[in-house]
């Protein structure tokens, strides 16, 4: 698809302005104005690259990495005593960064294309966005409707398998952004394009924050904060044209995760649950967990640290104190009320899952901190290797079950990737063997 230029209005930059130069002479380019450009050409660049020949480059340009789409960013270096403006724009296939080389007249004395080194495209490489396309969905009914997001493969007419994404804990939105990172729409884009139909939606604790900032409903729990709105996704997906009612799926991160098979307790229809990084221990003992591992990347404990810990030490002593006495209490504890504790100590996921008839599907990042492999490890023990269990482990993926190196820290949430590839291939692959 060949991608309009609109011609901005171009306020000439300032000459000490390397990023706002190199900026400007990139719109040249992209909006076809190859005299324009060679007329800010020295008089080496105007003789081995004159206006036919500069057009014809921009033109190779595009055929290689697509059609240009906009300017990302731009930055000054120097390179010999020369200014130089790195353009970094996004093509339709690839990033590319523009090198512009000022002269001391400020004059392009150079000028190079080069793959990028600092953007990561918004698209998974595993995805196609030709192969699917997505249309709003509402899911529930009454006081806490949610808006979401039903992605269709174009693979014929279906009807294709489905998967319901529920979130990890927090007021997540329905791609589960985190940092720079959207977990649930690189795996609704990658399923999609292998001919999976997916929906996500936005959690109710955080479509309707401001309710809940006011006052928690009473005797608040996962069952109104995450299972409920599962459970009315997938009734409203085997009503959906395209969709195989059959094969729906529900895929779990994290709370999500943990939560699965109790979704798969309440509804023995589905065709099985993907669990992501799923807990299988109490929260508060794997928020304990999350605290000392934090604490423990800065070395030795400061005393703000062991202050801190010792606070969510005596919150989790109330947590595993309180009794069903308390369970109209409005106090909060980790964000929450007596009643969502003590809701979550009645259930327990591996018990649960023992009783599922639904195959299931566990997934594992090795550099997880904040669900590790020792919660892994015990659905492992607890579920053995019957027949309808498949577990994965990813030992260079993160929470995100996004790649990386060393030791996890919440800073690597801020720098852009992607679901690893493997994890949406697995993913895809176990759905269609059922």
């Amino acid at each position: 698809m060949v991608v309009g230029i609109t011609t901005p209005l171009i306020v000439p930059a300032a000459p000490d302005d390397i990023p706002g130069k190199g900026g400007q002479f990139v719109t040249l380019l992209a909006k076809g104005d190859s005299a324009g450009a060679v007329a800010q050409f020295d008089d080496t660049m105007k003789t081995a690259l004159p206006e036919s020949k500069l057009r014809e480059t921009w033109q190779t340009l595009e055929a290689q990495a697509g059609p240009f789409q906009k300017q990302l960013g731009a930055r000054k270096i120097t390179l010999a005593g020369y200014d130089v403006a790195m353009v970094t724009c996004k093509f339709a296939r690839m990033p590319i960064d523009v090198k512009v080389v000022f002269d001391k007249d400020g004059r392009v004395g150079g000028l190079f294309f080069l793959p990028s080194q600092g953007y990561v495209s918004d698209i998974p490489s595993y995805a196609s966005t030709n192969a699917f396309h997505e249309t709003e969905f509402t899911v529930g009914q009454g006081e806490w409707q949610l808006p979401g997001t039903l992605t269709l493969p174009k693979d014929g007419s279906g009807p294709w398998p489905a998967v319901v994404l529920v979130h990890g804990s927090g007021p997540e939105d329905r791609d589960e952004t985190v940092g720079a990172n959207k977990t649930f729409r690189d795996l609704a884009w990658g399923l999609a394009t292998r001919a999976i139909a997916v929906l996500r939606y936005e959690k109710r604790t955080k479509q309707y924050a401001a309710k809940f900032r006011k006052k928690f409903p009473p005797h608040f729990t996962v069952r109104e904060e995450t299972i409920d709105d599962a459970l009315s996704a997938v009734a409203q997906l085997r009503n959906t044209r395209g969709i195989d009612p059959k094969r729906i799926f529900v895929l779990g991160h994290s709370l999500g995760g943990m939560l699965a098979p109790r979704i798969g307790q309440a509804d023995t229809n589905l065709a099985g649950l993907i669990l992501l990084a799923g807990a299988s221990r109490p929260l508060e003992d794997v928020i304990v967990e999350q605290t000392r591992y934090l604490i423990s990347l800065n070395g030795t404990p400061s005393p703000q640290d062991q202050t801190r810990l010792a606070r969510i030490l005596s919150d989790v002593a109330m947590v595993k104190k309180l009794t069903a006495a308390d369970a109209s209490s409005s106090v909060i504890l980790f964000g929450a009320q007596p009643a969502y504790w003590l809701d979550l100590r009645d259930y327990h996921p591996l018990e649960v899952a023992k009783q599922l008839k639904q195959p299931l599907l566990i997934l594992q990042g090795g550099r997880d901190y904040q669900v590790t492999d020792v919660d892994f490890n015990r659905w492992k023990e607890a579920l053995g290797s019957p027949h309808n269990v498949t577990f994965k482990f990813y030992p260079n993926l993160n929470h995100q079950f996004i790649a990386g190196e060393g030791k996890s820290t919440p800073g690597e949430y801020e720098q852009a990737g992607h679901v690893a590839e493997p994890v949406v291939a697995d993913i895809a692959e176990w759905i269609k063997s059922h």
